[in-house]
């Protein structure tokens, strides 16, 4: 009888070729053999893709929601807040509501009520680098749980729908600051002694905060030292630098007296300046001093003209007080 020829490269790669247009290739362990039928292990055929796909950092995951600014200032800078979500199409028969909070009791990535209304927490750890897609894994697994349970952290698809795909981009997103963490439960006083107990520590390292009124994505901090008023932008980072080193350099770019512009954070694609603030200033005292701050901006922003010597100056020291978030 013949003996039965080897394969060709060309032949094993036509063949695999073939085998990648049957359907989805399911996720399985990194040493497992690819479930493609290529003969190689999965973290060398089809594994690969995925981890970079899953790795891969998305600079800006809140780009196209509505609250941009705000949802950044949510992850990064608020202690306890909550805000509405509205779903694409509705929501799922017994669902009563969404809710994004900051965080939630033992790091939950998410609840699931006894009610059917589910909480979705922003400021939790996640499995790739996209965070959007990390929360729309982590809210769809939510709206299909039992009742009275949270949902716990996995590896999320990289091919999974992100926060655009499942949420209204028309709908408004307005933020709620709490002074604590009591919405986690409806009867903070007779919740279970594990999320009691959680709920006590979060509330002890809460900072106050308080959201501003008058522009948007400015948020209010007290601490032991000073006050802070920490004010998440849109515009694009060069220019919003350019914009406020002409006011540093003709002296506005402060909230009024003793109050200073002390650099900025960069996070998840944007820029947040920071200005402290003496400790008698509360949130209301900064209202009147931001919207003014803010016409100063804008018509900073519209200058086209090359910097001056100043103006470089203050831009460099701004850029030097930059510290990234995300």
């Amino acid at each position: 009888m013949a003996k039965k020829r080897p394969q060709t490269k060309a032949a094993k790669a036509q063949s695999a070729k073939a085998q990648l247009t049957d359907g989805p290739i399911p996720v399985v362990g990194a040493r497992e053999p690819c479930p493609c039928g290529s003969g190689r292990r999965y973290k060398a055929c089809h594994g690969r893709a995925a981890a970079q796909a899953v790795t891969e950092l998305v600079q800006r995951p809140f780009e196209g929601l509505a609250g941009e600014c705000d949802w950044i200032a949510l992850r990064e800078l608020v202690p306890a807040a909550t805000a509405e979500l509205t779903l694409k199409g509705g929501l799922p028969e017994g669902v009563p509501s969404v809710t994004l909070a900051t965080v939630l009791p033992m790091a939950w990535p998410a609840l699931r009520r006894d009610d059917g209304s589910v909480l979705l927490a922003l400021q939790n750890d996640t499995s790739s680098g996209d965070l959007s897609r990390d929360l729309a894994d982590t809210l769809r697994r939510a709206l299909d749980a039992e009742p009275g349970n949270p949902v716990t952290a996995q590896r999320v698809p990289a091919d999974g729908p992100r926060l655009q795909d499942l949420l209204d981009p028309t709908a408004e997103f307005a933020p709620v600051v709490h002074p604590g963490f009591e919405f986690w439960v409806p009867d903070a006083e007779n919740a279970a002694p594990d999320v009691a107990a959680s709920l006590e520590r979060a509330n002890a390292a809460a900072i106050p905060t308080v959201k501003l009124t008058g522009v948007d994505a400015a948020y209010w901090c007290e601490t032991p030292d000073k006050n802070h008023l920490r004010w998440v932008m849109p515009h694009p980072e060069e220019k919003l630098l350019d914009a406020l080193a002409r006011l540093h350099a003709a002296g506005t770019s402060s909230l009024g007296e003793g109050t200073r512009l002390v650099g900025s954070f960069r996070a998840h694609g944007l820029t947040v300046p920071v200005w402290d603030l003496p400790s008698p200033m509360r949130a209301e005292d900064c209202e009147k001093p931001a919207a003014e701050l803010q016409e100063r901006l804008t018509a900073a922003l519209a200058v086209d003209a090359p910097l001056t010597g100043d103006e470089r100056r203050a831009r460099g020291g701004l850029t030097n007080r930059q510290v990234t978030l995300s």
